[in-house]
């Protein structure tokens, strides 16, 4: 199965905010993403938007448009001003994510037995505006168990752990996971802190998975070998689009 690279925007939009105008351009880079053959863009615009911001939700599907075969993938909190946001530009999938308003950074999935009808109501009403969902998930089996009932098309897997601590014993729970998913009809995406040292042991530890979104280590690769052939490594990696 291969594996599909999405290219998380949110560094290049911080750098973006940093000066008050639009450069380096968001929607500049990710057409460099897709035409050195990434799968599609991510962006998790937050309610401060310090980085990714609501506007570029619609102008980043356009881009993706002109890239036959391509995708946008919105993460994100499910409040009603990002839903609002997503269901207007109908990006291809809408990953929700369970971070606190002010949070630095997702750290954690969703606790599935205290936020169940949230995420499936939220989830009903992407699936009806015909947007593909993904859940944010920590590698827990017991979680994983009622990722079904929310209706969510895919799961997520945050893979912080692994990344941190790259060894057989810290993949085994996301290998475990990723069947359990499949074996429940789920799709499997994956992300955090995964990068070019220790995305290749991953995939090939976690055949399930679909997508990966690396935003952050890929741009800091970048500085040091730019950024059309760090797109290049990381699909070398993973296959072709």
């Amino acid at each position: 199965m291969t594996c599909k690279l999405s290219v998380n925007l949110n560094k290049i939009a911080l750098i973006r905010n940093a000066r008050g105008r639009d450069y380096p351009s968001v929607e500049s880079f990710a057409r460099k993403a897709l035409a050195a053959g990434a799968h599609g863009v991510t962006i998790h615009p937050r309610p401060d938007q310090r980085h990714a911001r609501y506007d570029d939700i619609a102008a980043l599907r356009e881009v993706t448009r002109a890239f036959p075969g391509t995708e946008l993938n919105v993460e994100g909190y499910p409040d009603e001003t990002f839903l609002s946001q997503v269901l207007a530009a109908k990006p291809d999938q809408c990953t929700l994510v369970p971070d606190e308003p002010g949070q630095l950074t997702s750290d954690h999935g969703w606790d599935l037995t205290r936020h169940l009808e949230q995420v499936r109501t939220v989830v009903a009403r992407l699936r009806s505006a015909g947007i593909r969902t993904s859940i944010f998930m920590d590698p827990d089996l017991a979680q994983i168990a009622l990722a079904p009932a929310t209706g969510a098309d895919r799961i997520e897997l945050y893979t912080e752990a692994y990344a941190h601590s790259p060894s057989a014993d810290t993949l085994a729970p996301y290998a475990v996971a990723a069947r359990k998913a499949v074996e429940l009809g789920l799709a499997v995406n994956a992300g955090h802190d995964l990068n070019l040292d220790n995305l290749a042991e991953f995939v090939a530890g976690v055949p399930q998975v679909v997508e990966v979104s690396i935003g952050h280590a890929l741009t800091v690769e970048a500085l040091e070998f730019g950024f059309d052939a760090t797109i290049r490594r990381y699909v070398a990696i993973l296959g072709p689009r």
